[in-house]
C-alpha cells in the first residue's frame, strides 16, 4: 500500500474542517475520485496528506514528498519568459534532449504555446502547461485538484479524454478532486465522498453503486405519467426533473426494463452514476445518523 490514513482531524480555529475516524487505504496503481460540496474538505484532504497544513492523527506512508505531486487549484509562473523556458528551468533539463518531455507535448497539443509567454495562453494551454510539468515528476503519487476548473464544457471534455488516454496503461496513483461527476467517471475506479469534513463513503465506484443504489438504475423523466406508472416501485434521490428507480436483482431489472418498454416509457440505464451514488450515499449517511439531511 502507498499510503494509510489511520485518523485525521483538521481544525481552523474551533471549527473542524476534516476528521477521518476510518482507515483509509490508497494502493499503487489506483484512481481516487474525491467528490464533495464546497466546504467538504476535499482540498484540506490533498493539503494534509501532503503536509502542508497542520493535523492530528495518523498518515502512513514510505513515500517521501519529492515521490507526490500535486496539481493545485491556481497555478501562476512568470511572465517575463517564453513557457519553454519556465519548463527547462523547472524540470532541469532541454526539451530537444529530452524524448518523455517531447511525447508529453505533442500528446497534449502543446508544440504552438512553448514561444508564448504564461499570461498569453488561454485557461485551456495554462492548464495543459501544468499538467506536463506535474507529469514530468513521475511521481508515485499524484493529486489533481480541479484540474478542469474554470474551462469551457468542450475544453474540459478534451482536456480529460487526454488525461484518461495518458494513464490508461500506466500503474500510476492518482487522487483526482472534482466536482464534475462525469470527469470522476472517466478518472476514477474508485469514489471517497465527503460532505461537511465527514467521510460518506469510500469504496469501488460498483461496490458503492450496488450499496446505494442497486443492480441497476432505470432513469425517467419527472412528468405526471411516470409518476403515476411508477408507484410502489423503490425510488432513489435524484435531480428533481427524474425518476431514479432502483433494481435489487437482474430479474426485477429485466421485468422492470420489459414494462417500461411495452408500455412505451423512455428510459435511462444506469450501474455506475456517480450523481446518483453521491446524493444517495448522502442520504444514507444522515438517516442512519438520525439527523436531518445536510
Amino acid at each position: 500500500m502507498l499510503m494509510t490514513i489511520k485518523q485525521l482531524q483538521v481544525k481552523y480555529g474551533n471549527q473542524t474542517a476534516l476528521k477521518i475516524d476510518r482507515p483509509i487505504i490508497f494502493e499503487k496503481g489506483e484512481h481516487i475520485g474525491v467528490i464533495g460540496s464546497n466546504g467538504a474538505g476535499k482540498t484540506t484532504l490533498v493539503n494534509a496528506l501532503l503536509g502542508l497544513i497542520p493535523y492530528e492523527g495518523r498518515i502512513l506512508t514510505q513515500l517521501k514528498p519529492e515521490q507526490m505531486a500535486v496539481h493545485m487549484q491556481q497555478n501562476e509562473y512568470v511572465t517575463t519568459v517564453p513557457v519553454k523556458c519556465i519548463m527547462e528551468a523547472i524540470l532541469n533539463t532541454k526539451i530537444k534532449e529530452n524524448r518523455e518531455l517531447q511525447e508529453l507535448i505533442s500528446f497534449f497539443d502543446f508544440e504552438s504555446c512553448l514561444t508564448k509567454r504564461f499570461n498569453t495562453l488561454s485557461g485551456g494551454q495554462k492548464q495543459k502547461f501544468t499538467i506536463i510539468m506535474v507529469m514530468m515528476q513521475k511521481a508515485e503519487l499524484t493529486f489533481y485538484d480541479e484540474v478542469t476548473s474554470g474551462l469551457d464544457f468542450e475544453t474540459r471534455q478534451r482536456l480529460m479524454e487526454k488525461m484518461v488516454e495518458w494513464y490508461q496503461d500506466k500503474d500510476d496513483t492518482l487522487v483526482v478532486i472534482s466536482h464534475y461527476y462525469e470527469e470522476l467517471e472517466q478518472m476514477a475506479d474508485k469514489l471517497l465522498i465527503l460532505d461537511e469534513g465527514k467521510v460518506i463513503a469510500y469504496g469501488k465506484k460498483e461496490e458503492l453503486f450496488e450499496t446505494y443504489c442497486g443492480k441497476a438504475v432505470f432513469v425517467l423523466d419527472n412528468n405526471q405519467k411516470n409518476r403515476k406508472f411508477s408507484e410502489g416501485i423503490r425510488k432513489l434521490k435524484a435531480p428533481d426533473h427524474l425518476i431514479a428507480l432502483s433494481c435489487s436483482d437482474s430479474r426485477q431489472e429485466e421485468e422492470l426494463a420489459a414494462t417500461l418498454i411495452r408500455n412505451n416509457v423512455d428510459f435511462k440505464r444506469s450501474h455506475s452514476d456517480i450523481e446518483m451514488i453521491f446524493s444517495n450515499a448522502r442520504e444514507a449517511f444522515y438517516a442512519e445518523r438520525g439527523g436531518a439531511e445536510r
